[in-house]
């Protein structure tokens, strides 16, 4: 453990954790589109900017992404924080103007949010689909494909690589806006574009996940997949 101050108050704080862990530690609240308490850290939004002394002088970091050291001294609301956060908040909103998730956070930061469609749910590129399925899930069926040497795209975007998908929803659970949108219907799950048959329950017999899914853990753990057939209610 070691010990900064957040807001002139001395805490404790776990060695490796981030600023933004600490502060959520005592209850304050950091807005953030793109953290999630189980994924790395990645600083897409911006929206978490705070206070940092370094050297001597205050500069604003986010916070999500920045370790905490011993004897660190952090502001989360000062005047410029909050610029800062109206700041990331204004482009958020410039790039999606009818995402709700977006205008939510904008407004309650400040940004004069016009009335109008508020339904939408675009894709703010804010990385945790990826992270979930690399770092939870394991299987790598979502990457990033950015601008660069060999790549013809005009803006990043997400890539969906179908054949590694085992359906498991947990991209559309984490995702802030809605853009991964899931529909279970019966023995069939759809999700970003791709059908799947879904397994029912041994005991209830209610369709409660992918086979695909299925036959990945069983890989993966060696469990015989018969023994994965029970719903975790039934369990």
């Amino acid at each position: 453990m070691i010990t900064i101050k957040i807001d002139g108050r001395k805490v404790r704080a776990k060695e490796g954790a981030t600023v933004l862990q600490a502060a959520q530690e005592l209850r304050i609240e950091i807005p953030t589109l793109c953290s999630y308490k189980d994924l790395s850290p990645f600083g897409a939004c911006r929206l978490c900017v705070v206070e940092v002394k370094a050297n001597g002088k205050w500069q604003l970091a986010t916070s999500c992404d920045a370790p905490v050291k011993e004897g660190m001294e952090v502001r989360t609301n000062t005047d410029r924080v909050k610029e800062g956060r109206k700041l990331a908040a204004e482009l958020l909103y410039y790039r999606y103007p009818t995402t709700g998730a977006v205008r939510e956070i904008a407004g309650k930061l400040g940004v004069d949010v016009a009335e109008g469609k508020a339904d939408d749910h675009d894709c703010i590129l804010c990385g945790l689909c990826t992270r979930t399925c690399h770092e939870v899930v394991g299987v790598d069926a979502l990457t990033f494909m950015d601008r660069g040497p060999g790549r013809n795209i005009d803006q990043p975007k997400i890539e969906y690589i179908a054949d590694a998908c085992i359906g498991c929803g947990s991209c559309a659970f984490v995702c802030p806006t809605g853009f991964v949108k899931m529909e279970d219907k019966g023995h069939q799950r759809t999700i970003w574009g791709k059908d799947f048959k879904m397994e029912s329950c041994g005991v209830c017999g209610r369709y409660f996940a992918p086979v695909d899914q299925l036959t990945w853990i069983s890989k993966k753990t060696g469990v015989p997949y018969e023994r994965l057939k029970t719903c975790t209610s039934c369990r």
